[in-house]
Order: C-alpha cells, then sequence, then structure tokens
C-alpha cells in the first residue's frame, strides 16, 4: 500500500482520508483531529444479522482498527495487526507453525525472542536453526521441513547488518516466509516490505510509541492470504491491543519522524565523541563507515538509527558507569524520548544461554545506549562523568 504522500505527513493523516471533502467526511468522529479512543467492550446491533462493523472488542475496536491503518500505510503493507506487547506479535505469529516446522533464525535476537523460541515454540514442536544471517550461509541450512527465515536488522543489541533483499530472494525460491523484526528502525528509516520481506514484526512499545507510556506490538504482512488466518489467531487468542493504548501510539506515532531524525543525529554526535575515549575498547553503530553493515545500510535503509552498543575495558568499569548516570536513565527498553542505557548480561539478554551471550559478542564488559531527544551536550557531559 504506497501513498503519495510523503512519510512525514503519513505519520499523520491516513491518505484514504484526505480524498474528499464532504459534510458526511467532515462529520466523522464529530470533526476531531484527535482520533478518539473508544473504550467499549461491546457493541450494540441495529437488528438481528445487522452491525455497525463492530461487534466486540475482542475482535476489532474502532481506535485499534484506526492505529492499524496508520502501521499498515507506513510500512506499505496491506494488513496490520494491533498487540498487546511486541512479544505478543511474535506469539501470535508462532502460531502459523505446526509441530515439526523449521525456522532458521539469526543468533543475534532479542533476548526474549530468544527465550520465546527455546522455551515456548520449541515445546509446541517448531524447530529452530541459529546462524549468523548477515555473514553465514544460510541456504545451507535449508530442510524440506523448513517454512520461514526469522531475522532483526539491524540486530540486538550487536547490530549485525543483513542484507533483506539477498535473504528475500534466497526465502521466496525456497517457498519460504521472511519475516523482518523492524523495532530498532521504525519504518520512517526502513520499510522491509518494499524489499521482499513477507512479514513485519514491532515491538510498538519502543520508537513507535516512543515516550515509554505503554506497551504494543504489531504485525505488517504483504500478503493477503495471511490476512484471514491472522484475524483469526487475534480474535482466538485475545491478544488485541486495549483502545487506550492504541490511542498512545497513534499520538505517538505523530512525533516519530521528528523524533527519529533528532535521535540518530544525537546518536550519531555520541558516537564519535565515544570513540575518542581511552576507556571504550569498541563502538558497534551502522553510521559509521568502518561498520561491516554500513554499505548495506545505505542501500536498503533511509538513515542509520539510534541505537548504539559499545564496549568498555573492564567489567567494573561498565558497571561503573551504570551507577554514575544521571540523565541518562539505567533501564530496560529502548525508543522512547529519554536516552536509556542497558546492560544486556543482566537485563534483555539475562535468558540467553551464556555460551550464545559470548559468542554473540555480548560479554559482561557490553553496554547498549538508546539514545534519545535530549540536548546533545548534555548527554556526552552525563557520560563524560560517568566515565570518569
Amino acid at each position: 500500500m504506497n501513498s503519495s504522500f510523503s512519510i512525514e505527513t503519513q505519520c499523520l493523516h491516513l491518505e484514504s482520508e484526505t480524498q474528499a471533502r464532504d459534510e458526511k467526511s467532515a462529520s466523522l468522529h464529530y470533526g476531531a483531529i484527535s482520533f478518539p479512543i473508544y473504550q467499549t467492550a461491546t457493541y450494540a446491533h441495529p437488528g438481528v444479522g445487522k452491525s455497525t462493523g463492530f461487534d466486540y472488542s475482542r475482535l476489532q475496536n474502532p481506535t485499534r482498527e484506526q492505529l492499524e491503518k496508520v502501521v499498515c500505510q507506513l510500512e506499505h503493507g496491506t494488513d496490520a495487526f494491533a498487540l498487546s506487547t511486541g512479544m505478543a506479535a511474535i506469539t501470535l505469529l508462532m502460531e502459523l507453525f505446526k509441530p515439526g516446522d523449521h525456522l532458521i533464525v539469526d543468533s543475534d535476537l532479542y533476548g526474549g525472542t530468544i527465550r520465546l523460541f527455546d522455551n515456548v515454540s520449541v515445546k509446541n514442536g517448531i524447530r529452530f536453526t541459529r546462524t549468523n544471517c548477515s555473514q553465514d550461509d544460510i541456504e545451507s541450512l535449508i530442510k524440506p521441513e523448513t517454512r520461514a527465515i526469522y531475522i532483526e536488522t539491524p540486530t540486538n543489541p550487536m547490530m549485525n547488518v543483513t542484507d533483506i533483499s539477498v535473504v528475500a530472494e534466497l526465502a521466496h525460491r525456497h517457498n519460504l516466509l521472511l519475516i523482518v523484526d523492524n523495532t530498532f528502525m521504525s519504518p520512517y528509516f526502513q520499510t522491509p516490505l518494499d524489499l521482499g520481506a513477507d512479514v513485519v514484526v514491532h515491538s510498538g512499545t519502543k520508537f513507535l510509541a516512543g515516550h515509554n507510556d505503554t506497551l504494543a506490538g504489531f504485525i505488517v504482512i504483504k500478503d493477503e492470504t495471511l490476512q484471514e488466518k491472522l484475524r483469526f489467531l487475534i480474535k482466538t487468542t485475545g491478544s488485541g491491543l486495549p483502545p487506550f493504548d492504541s490511542w498512545l501510539v497513534l499520538r505517538g506515532i505523530k512525533t516519530l519522524a521528528i523524533r527519529m531524525e533528532k535521535a540518530q543525529s544525537n546518536a550519531a554526535k555520541i558516537v564519535e565523541w565515544l570513540k575518542t575515549k581511552k576507556c571504550v575498547t569498541k563502538v558497534i553503530y551502522p553510521g559509521m563507515p568502518e561498520h561491516p553493515g554500513h554499505e548495506v545500510m545505505k542501500k536498503q535503509s533511509r538513515g542509520f538509527g539510534s541505537m548504539v552498543t559499545f564496549r568498555l575495558n573492564s567489567v567494573e568499569k561498565a558497571l561503573s558507569v551504570l551507577e554514575k548516570v544521571r540523565l541518562i536513565k539505567y533501564a530496560e527498553s529502548l525508543g522512547g524520548v529519554e536516552t536509556l542505557i542497558t546492560y544486556p548480561t543482566t537485563q534483555t539478554h539475562a535468558d540467553v544461554p551464556e555460551e550464545l551471550r559470548l559468542k554473540n559478542g555480548i560479554t559482561p564488559e557490553t553496554l547498549r545506549l538508546s539514545v534519545g531527544i535530549e540536548n546533545v551536550d548534555d548527554l556526552i557531559a552525563d557520560l563524560q562523568q560517568a566515565l570518569e
């Protein structure tokens, strides 16, 4: 679903609602500029066999439907599904598969995703093969029972970049789905469906909502054949996003463009500053020309985002930084207006087996920074005093 509007405008307006200006369209929702919160569980029927289009909020709600239309427009999909969390979105997606199915997944994924796959999906009979999808030979891992390839790009937290178009071509040659977690980039910087992906997943809690005040998750599809299955699943499992949370994400998306630009600008300056610090042994950010995925990012994305991973020269120094930051908050999340610093070893990836953590490069000296929209000089000053 492509729009003639720029993405900045798409964050605020549905193109389908701007095609005509007549009395009927003007009176819709009483002309409210902020889409209303339909805080209702059920809906009255006009008569037997008749419906307003909404019957019960577990099935659908007008506020949630509006949000889904906005996210679908931004991701250039055919349909979108708003769920209670990002993990609820991935959990629902796994219901597309049956016992005996096999998925190839990136080895460096968000820890909660790894926990779900290892402790729930495996129990349900789904099998997984982990690999570095940005470097390894994925095709050699495909089996007759393989059904999908699942990637993040950039990955969380090691910022590995996978060429979506290349993997999409491979997946489709073998009749596999390509699922891309687009949380780190948001549709403002990257639209995987345009690059050949079949499904996009988001933790809407992060950049889409953008204010650290609600939880949400999204699935966006390109192929309409998945639409009926996922609509059935979302109403059956009851994991749809409530109306008030839907409204909060709608409100957050209105400023997505300016937030992403400001946070990215801040991140680029912080990266250059970190590279000058002797106690910082490694900085990982796709916007650096020396990053191995830099050229791929330039090809498939409209920016580099605001997630930065860096490694210090000792565990003691890493823990000291977490204790000493003041303006920057030591917290487990990302993508909000506030800058947050995270310790993957004990937070986001605590449930990942140590052997896999270390193999992926998540050492006890590693910190992850989600750069917000504060004044960048204030952020650097806080990092300076924390590193001393």
